[in-house]
């Protein structure tokens, strides 16, 4: 409604007329200006300011007018009022930029420009270049943690029972079964780095890094689960198997962390040496051609730092190489509870993948 006044206004300011009329319209816009200032809405910054140029160029164009008689150089002087009203059109754009630049970084969190090695600007949000690594593929991959206790045994059985319905439903579609495979493993540091989180927060002390180790691990699970995303497209009954999954889930294991944390790192430990099985027999089916090596998606190969030729293959070995690390970290976890010690007594592995 204020911008149809304000147009109203203008229209009456260059159409001429008695000094009385341009006074009482000068005063009519300066009203309708007054009230746009205090508007409460950011929006109402940047109309004022566009609103004061456009008064003052139409003024200075009318004063000109009225003041001068028609003349033989109408056409001329026409010619520069459209010059005029173009550069004070563009320069009120410019203002209305510079204004919503100004109104969108006020608070200061702008993202600063990012570029790549090459020069090429960093194209990700959800990750960084200092965040990137290459994995350690000279990690052991056959390691295992012999069950010995009986608290041992029920986190060994437990991962061996839930992997019987997960081979049923999947059965060698790797690629989903890798899938549903990460919206779980993403549970478990993320539950135990809350928990530590507030344990800190609540007995004043510190958490010896585990906090961010564990954050490390949930984070760096849910990259493999964007990575595979891009290669396999869930069905909807896929998605609906997520969420039903990741909810029983993440209560189970909550609740897991706060009865036991040892018990609950150990199941961990044995579900990261199920995910290295899997991930080798997936390998294995590229390796005979039953599945396609197709390239690498564009958010592994910077994540990981592969070459640009990379393919399928090297994505999931570099997967089964940070799963490998998980298993370490969670096994090392458990023990440092069963010798009756507390995390925050051993320096916690971080950036360990």
């Amino acid at each position: 409604m204020n911008q149809l006044l304000v147009r109203s206004v203008m229209r009456r300011l260059v159409s001429g007329g008695t000094c009385n009329r341009c006074i009482s319209s000068e005063s009519a816009a300066a009203a309708v200006v007054f009230r746009e200032v205090h508007r409460p809405s950011s929006e109402s910054v940047v109309m004022m300011s566009s609103q004061r140029l456009r008064f003052s160029g139409q003024w200075w164009r009318m004063m000109c007018s009225t003041s001068e008689p028609p003349s033989k150089n109408s056409t001329t002087s026409s010619a520069v009022r459209k010059e005029d009203e173009k550069l004070s059109g563009d320069s009120v754009e410019k203002m209305e930029g510079e204004d919503k630049v100004a109104l969108s970084s006020y608070w200061g969190v702008s993202r600063p420009k990012i570029t790549k090695e090459d020069g090429s600007v960093w194209p990700w949000n959800c990750f960084m270049p200092w965040e990137t690594y290459q994995a350690d593929l000279s990690i052991d991959l056959s390691k295992h943690h012999v069950p010995k206790t009986f608290l041992d045994k029920v986190a060994y059985w437990t991962v061996k029972l839930l992997r019987i319905p997960t081979d049923l439903f999947f059965k060698k579609k790797y690629g989903c079964r890798a899938m549903m495979l990460e919206t779980v493993a993403g549970v478990p540091g993320m539950v135990g780095g809350m928990l530590l989180h507030l344990r800190s927060l609540r007995k004043f002390e510190q958490s010896g890094g585990w906090i961010k180790a564990l954050l490390e691990e949930a984070e760096n699970e849910r990259m493999h689960l964007m990575t595979m995303v891009e290669l396999v497209q869930p069905k909807w009954y896929e998605r609906l198997l997520v969420i039903a999954v990741q909810g029983v889930f993440f209560n189970f294991y909550f609740v897991l962390y706060l009865l036991s944390p040892k018990l609950a790192h150990r199941v961990v430990g044995y579900l990261e040496e199920e995910a290295i099985h899997s991930y080798t027999l997936y390998l294995n089916d590229i390796d005979r051609g039953e599945i396609e090596n197709v390239p690498a998606p564009a958010i592994a190969i910077d994540y990981w730092r592969l070459p640009k030729d990379a393919t399928l293959k090297d994505v999931i070995t570099v997967i089964r190489a940070d799963e490998a690390h998980h298993r370490d970290v969670n096994h090392f976890a458990s023990d440092i509870h069963y010798q009756g010690k507390k995390l925050q007594e051993a320096a916690a592995p971080i950036g360990y993948h």
